[in-house]
């Protein structure tokens, strides 16, 4: 089956109710799923010489999340993650000329100002909700963060 024949059974599943569609031919398979309206799902399971061409590519994807299991592993155990309030930018600092916040080594205590994230050209303050010192700032300065991504790590 060639690239076209796989765009026209797709085009026809959008128009159709079919909810799934599977073909079987040899070492061929394919399997055609619709969700939502004009949403398509295809997964393909393609002869053997095309299979070894994508397995290569399935570790250097994989390549990038083990350097971050060690990491983890040397992170003290009874560490506490502050994590992002909110989305927006991330801020060390009050100001470009200031000194930051907190700096690795410092003792926080609840209420104490650890960091700014802008959220629509709203600054906002983060305050530090535990007591303790802190181990490792884990976002660069003036980066992108997500909710609930980690920002400190603090020893109790």
């Amino acid at each position: 089956m060639d690239f076209k024949q796989i765009q026209e059974l797709i085009k026809m599943i959008n128009k159709s109710n079919i909810g799934e569609l599977s073909i079987e031919q040899k070492d061929f398979k394919i399997t055609i799923r619709q969700k939502e309206e004009q949403v398509t799902q295809v997964v393909t399971a393609a002869p053997v010489q095309l299979q070894q061409a994508q397995v290569p590519a399935l570790p250097t994807q994989a390549a990038p999340a083990t350097p971050a299991a060690p990491k983890a592993a040397e992170v003290p155990s009874n560490t506490i993650t502050i994590k992002s309030p909110m989305i927006g930018t991330f801020y060390r600092k009050p100001a470009p000329d200031k000194p930051n916040f907190v700096e690795e080594g410092d003792v926080l205590s609840p209420g104490k100002v650890i960091c700014v994230i802008e959220a629509m050209k709203l600054f906002n303050e983060i305050e530090s909700e535990i007591s303790g010192k802190v181990v490792k700032v884990l976002v660069d300065d003036a980066s992108p963060v997500e909710f609930d991504q980690p920002l400190f790590l603090v020893e109790p």
